[in-house]
């Protein structure tokens, strides 16, 4: 069964740092392109970054361009998220997802990120 389990979330004062971590079983990660997407209280899903299979390219939305780094652990079947100065605004469940459905309802539980003073 095809499973991607998220961690690393939590709450952080603006200005703060936190890394995502997303572990993949049940299939090669080396296989997919790779998302993050995040969903605030109230508001739609929205695209945060991809990955190619490799690791080579990366994209990011222009909200958090600058400011979070997407990576990726093939040997380790681990997506990463790095989120460094950290807004308010960034506060939202954070979920990884195969780069084809990100525009889906995510199925995984996702991790927190909670930004606040």
């Amino acid at each position: 069964e095809r499973q991607l389990v998220e961690s690393g979330g939590g709450f952080v004062q603006p200005g703060g740092s936190l890394r995502l971590s997303c572990a993949a079983s049940g299939f090669k990660l080396s296989t997919y392109a790779m998302s993050w997407v995040r969903q605030a209280p109230g508001k739609g899903l929205e695209w945060v970054a991809m990955i190619d299979p490799d690791g080579r390219n990366t994209e990011y939305a222009d909200s958090v361009k600058g400011r979070f780094t997407i990576s990726r652990d093939n040997d380790g079947n681990t997506l990463y998220l790095q989120m460094n100065r950290l807004k308010p605004e960034d506060t939202a469940m954070y979920y990884c997802v195969l780069a084809l459905l990100a525009a889906q309802t995510p199925n995984s539980q996702g991790t927190q990120v909670t930004v606040s003073s």
